[in-house]
Formats: structure tokens, sequence, C-alpha cells
């Protein structure tokens, strides 16, 4: 089943630059399974001069130009959406890449499960789909209208517990790594305590009040199930 652009109803469209093919390969082959439309190129001039493009996934050290650069023609030019993602990790190139427009920044090594989840993330923000509304068991999230409604009574969630709830509803099922949920709901500069997401996680649990909606993922991070009981609980 092909992954729809939401503006079209089209597959969407993956410009891999990635002059590693050992890297290289093995993303496109993940993201074709995944029902993604994918091209690969190892060059900047290459990536310039590309077909058009939904998704650029773009990696810093290319032979013929810094990625940086690219990054800042490649907004100039269109408006793809991009995701760098490269092995230099140094707060430096993850700003200068931000600055110049990119979306979303994954260092190397990474999984294509966790950037799966990013590229969805990124798109569901550049490329908005309409009302969608997401269901697991007596839990309702809206986005668009930034409500959760628990067996039809609205809850007051603070925005952090919203963009929790919301990372993981997004991909029922899915176990989602505690760095994963701290950089995409704080953000990839968070130098606070760890702890601080359980914080969140036990009163986001407490205010659903959903037994066995958001299962503990021990040494990973968080799980919520999409068959989740309506009866009341805890959660913790």
């Amino acid at each position: 089943m092909s992954v729809k652009n939401p503006s079209a109803e089209l597959p969407v469209r993956v410009l891999v630059v990635e002059d590693d093919e050992g890297i290289a390969w093995p993303l496109r082959r993940g993201l074709s399974r995944s029902g993604y439309e994918v091209e690969l190129v190892a060059t900047a001039a290459a990536a310039l001069s590309a077909a058009r493009a939904d998704l650029v996934l773009l990696d810093l050290g290319l032979p013929d130009m810094d990625g940086i650069e690219v990054c800042r023609r490649l907004r100039a030019s269109g408006d793809a959406a991009v995701i760098v993602v490269t092995a230099r990790g140094e707060e430096g190139d993850r700003v200068a890449a931000l600055d110049e427009g990119a979306d979303d920044y994954l260092v190397k090594p990474f999984g294509l499960a966790e950037l799966q989840a990013r590229i969805r993330a990124v798109l569901r923000r550049v490329r908005p789909a309409g009302p969608t509304v997401y269901v697991a068991g007596p839990v309702v999230l809206d986005p668009r209208a930034r409500k959760v409604a628990v067996r039809g009574q609205e809850v007051a969630l603070t925005p952090k517990e919203f963009d929790i709830l919301e990372c993981l509803i997004a991909d029922a099922g899915r176990a989602v790594s505690r760095h994963e949920l701290l950089t995409r709901v704080w953000d990839e500069h968070w130098y606070g305590p760890g702890r601080v997401l359980d914080v969140h996680m036990a009163a986001l649990r407490r205010k659903l009040a959903v037994e066995g909606l958001i299962e503990t993922v021990y040494g990973h991070g968080f799980r919520l199930r999409p068959d989740a009981s309506a009866a009341t609980g805890s959660g913790d």
C-alpha cells in the first residue's frame, strides 16, 4: 500500500541525498517497502537538479558541496520538506541546518522505524492532511483542535502532555523510545533531566485514566495500545 501525499492523494516522493551506498540503498529498500517513491542521488548537483520531491533526506557530508548550503538552496528553490540525516551531531551543525530551513535533524546511526516516524511527523506539519482524528479505545485526539476526549468527555492536558499523547497515538502499537519522545516533544537540544518525561507521562496517564492505554517498554520507552480497555484505571 502506498504512502499518500495528503495534498494530492499520490505516493509521497522522497529524495535521498547520500553518497554512502551502504546507507543509501538500505534506506531506499526500507522506504520503498513502506510505500514511498524513492529516488537516490549522491551529489549536491544531482540533488539540486532532481525531479521535484515531497521530502528530502539530506546528508551533510557530500563530495561536491556542504550539505548546509544544499539545504539553503533547496529551501530557496522549492517547498520540499527537508530532514537532515548525518553523522555530524555537533550543536553548531544542528543550529545551522535548522536555521537554513531544515524541518528536522537526525544523527546517524538511527533506526528505520524512527526515521519513518520523523517523516510522518514532518509531513503532518508541512502538508496537513485535513481533519485527521486519532482514536484508541475510548480516547479521541483531534490534532487540529488540540483537544482530547475520553468516553466523550474532554480532558484538559498541558501542551507537553498533548504532544506526548499525539506522538504515541499517531504510531499506536509501536514502541517509541524515550530519546525520540524527548526530541520530538521538547527539541533536539534538550539537555534537562530525562525524569521530566516520566513526570509528564505519569500526569498524562492519571488524567486519561484508561487502564493499559500507555505501556512502559522497559529499557526503551513507551507504547500506546490501540485496543486499550475502556475501563477506568490509573494506567500507572
